[in-house]
């Protein structure tokens, strides 16, 4: 019996591959399952296992959406039984929106009656109206963890029936104005602490293939990191004089007094650069990102054969569960609810996290492939991965190798996640990567060679990446450090604290005294020795340590507050760059650009308000909520696209940097415009 595959309209916008796959033209995804997959692909609407499609156009979804809501489109039918049915009519009524009764979404969502609702509690038609809110704007269903979700809910239940919203006009104007204005405040309000704790700024930059280049500034301090503003660098992108304008601005802006450092990511990181900054402004450092430098760590382990073989053969594992729905209910009835993978905040972050989560589950998954409701049934067994999945599971050795990864790479995650929360870790970087390294050299006691290719790793990059005098410096006024008596690179790091202190102490009488004072601080005499002083070592960070009990010491108080109080890495939420890519485009007159402009600096700074405020304990700074279905843990495709927000670079640069993303089109297509502008 012949299938009319050919005869199905959605054909014309996918390529027909090897078994049952197929190919979409917008987005190029591979995807398994045919050309059912492929509509609920094309549709942008929430299905089990099938990501949106970024690219397609609204005319294809639309008509797609009509094809899943008619009752005799929506699957392949052999000719011989194709027959048609006429849709029984429903009169029509009055729904939560006003909808005609031709339109797909009609269909789709049933309406909700004066009759029926009667039947449907309040609760329900909120959640409803919410949704169809939701689908309708093509909105990321992770705004709904936004602290700004529940606070609209609860503003607008008190405002009780016929609450009328603000307008788009009002929005844009009156509103926008007004939030602006509130976050404006708040940042002169953290401006005051720089006197003392002084600041960093942060500069995060975003290329793509056709020589566009944004950079992005944000001024870091202890009680919060701020967006400053977005620029468009394309036509001077490689222009040092440009730059250097640019940079000199942006410093006026803070004024260079109240800077300590500059973080650069390795796009911008080019001597020419970092010598105009250094030469220009004698107090001010230039620093890399502490969590580019750990990632091109893990990026190098993952290079190596044996990692990467055990990586692959892991992939193949969560591949096969997760390309299949009922697998995966299978999976999480074994595993009591947990995933088998986790998303990082880039690839190889990703890579080493599933890792571990998969040894966590090694007996579980043991149990789940040998299991009758697995063996015995032929949609699972029957296969072609299968059998290769359960010589994976049974073999020790890969389990023997995952064990090595995670032991290897745990150290180095756990620096990321320390330089990744947001808070000043400055004074900690230097004691966390020595402890990481001496953590390999514990597990290979008995392997030299092993320890070596390691090191090697960790040292070429730490050296070549990470390494500053102002780490050493900050790492010599941790107390925490200076007061460990197993600590020993003390005397290697004291060299570099002197020329931090003669950088940021240019003159003779800036330096008197000074000698006397470190001796106070390293011998710990007068309120350095108090038992006050040693009890707090522990429970306060080192910036506020030094506040508290420095006084007798007043030269280097404020130097050790100023060096201690600084972060060492970008900010660690997700960047939409889409938004930016529209603040600089050609096509946009001054009124929308200057719009665009207030939109992305209110965002951008209540995302940053919003991840400091939820700190939590439970939080994992360098893992995503939600598993990344298009990684390369789960996608079948020949051609993977990767969506971690720090994995974005062009092809011409090193692809080391965390800074540097391309997020063509992000969540948003081609044909989007956000806000309507």
């Amino acid at each position: 019996m012949q299938v009319v595959r050919e005869k199905d309209v959605c054909w014309e916008y996918a390529e027909k591959l090897d078994g049952n796959k197929v190919k979409c033209k917008f987005c190029l995804r591979i995807l398994n399952g045919g050309i059912s997959r492929l509509k609920h692909h094309l549709s942008r609407l929430p299905s089990k296992g099938v990501n949106p499609c970024s690219k397609v156009r609204d005319d294809v979804t639309d008509k797609v959406l009509a094809i899943l809501a008619s009752k005799d489109d929506c699957k392949e039918v052999p000719l011989t039984k194709k027959r048609k049915r006429e849709e029984p009519r429903s009169p029509v009524s009055r729904s939560l929106v006003t909808l005609e009764t031709s339109s797909p979404v009609a269909k789709i969502f049933p309406n909700v009656t004066q009759n029926t609702s009667s039947h449907v509690s309040d609760q329900e038609n909120a959640e409803r109206s919410i949704a169809l809110f939701f689908f309708e704007n093509k909105l990321d269903f992770s705004a709904a963890r936004s602290p700004s979700y529940q606070l609209m809910i609860d503003s607008i239940a008190k405002c009780g029936k016929g609450f009328n919203g603000p307008t788009p006009g009002t929005l844009k104007t009156n509103w926008l104005e007004i939030i602006k204005s509130e976050v404006s405040i708040q940042s002169k309000e953290i401006e005051k602490e720089w006197s003392t704790t002084g600041c960093t700024i942060i500069v995060e930059t975003w290329t793509d293939n056709k020589s566009r280049a944004l950079i992005n500034f944000l001024i870091s301090s202890p009680s919060s990191t701020f967006f400053h503003k977005s620029v468009d660098a394309s036509s001077y992108f490689k222009n040092t004089k440009f730059l250097a304008d640019l940079f000199d601005s942006v410093i006026q802006d803070f004024g260079p007094e109240n800077i300590v450092q500059i973080i650069l990511d390795n796009t911008l990181n080019c001597t020419s650069i970092v010598n105009h900054i250094l030469q220009t402004y004698g107090t001010i450092f230039v620093s890399p990102c502490a969590s580019q430098c750990l990632n091109a760590i893990l990026k190098e382990f993952s290079k190596i054969d044996w990692v990467n073989r055990c990586i692959m053969q892991a992939q193949m594992i969560s591949k096969f569960i997760y390309n299949n729905s009922s697998l995966v209910e299978m999976m999480k009835k074994f595993t009591v609810g947990e995933e088998i993978i986790k998303t990082g905040i880039t690839k190889y972050v990703s890579h080493f996290l599933s890792l571990q989560s998969i040894l966590k589950q090694r007996s579980r998954l043991k149990h789940m492939f040998n299991s009758p409701e697995f063996t015995n049934n032929p949609c699972y067994s029957n296969k072609p991965q299968s059998m290769p999945c359960i010589g994976i599971i049974d073999d020790n050795e890969f389990w023997r190798q995952v064990e090595e990864c995670v032991a290897v790479s745990d150290p180095f995650l756990k620096v990321m996640r320390e330089v990744s929360g947001g808070k000043p870790a400055v004074g900690s970087i230097y004691e966390l990567m020595t402890k990481a390294k001496e953590s390999i050299r514990t597990y290979y006691i008995m392997d030299d060679i092993k320890c070596k290719i390691f090191f090697d790793i960790v040292d070429q990059k730490w050296q070549s990446h990470l390494h500053s005098p102002l780490h050493s410096a900050a790492a010599f006024l941790n107390p925490g450090i200076q007061y460990n008596p197993e600590i020993k690179f003390l005397g290697s790091i004291k060299e570099d604290f002197f020329r931090v202190l003669e950088k940021l102490l240019p003159t003779p009488e800036l330096r008197r005294d000074i000698t006397n004072q470190i001796l106070l601080f390293t011998r710990a005499t007068g309120m350095f020795g108090c038992n006050l002083a040693k009890e707090a070592i522990d429970a306060v960070s080192p910036g506020i340590w030094w506040e508290q009990y420095g006084d007798s010491a007043p030269t280097l108080q404020r130097v050790a507050m100023r060096i201690l109080s600084q972060v060492c890495s970008t900010s660690p939420f997700e960047r939409h760059w889409s938004m930016f890519q529209q603040i600089h485009s050609d096509k946009r007159n001054k009124i929308n650009k200057e719009t665009l402009n207030d939109i992305a600096y209110v965002h951008y700074n209540l995302k940053l308000a919003s991840s400091k405020g939820s700190k939590s304990t439970d939080i994992d700074p360098i893992q995503l909520e939600d598993i990344d279905m298009t990684s390369q843990w789960v996608e079948e495709t020949e051609n993977p696209s990767p969506t971690q927000w720090l994995d974005r670079f062009g092809s011409a640069l090193d692809g080391n940097d965390l800074n540097t993303r391309q997020f063509s089109n992000s969540i948003f297509g081609p044909n989007d415009h956000l806000f309507n502008l």
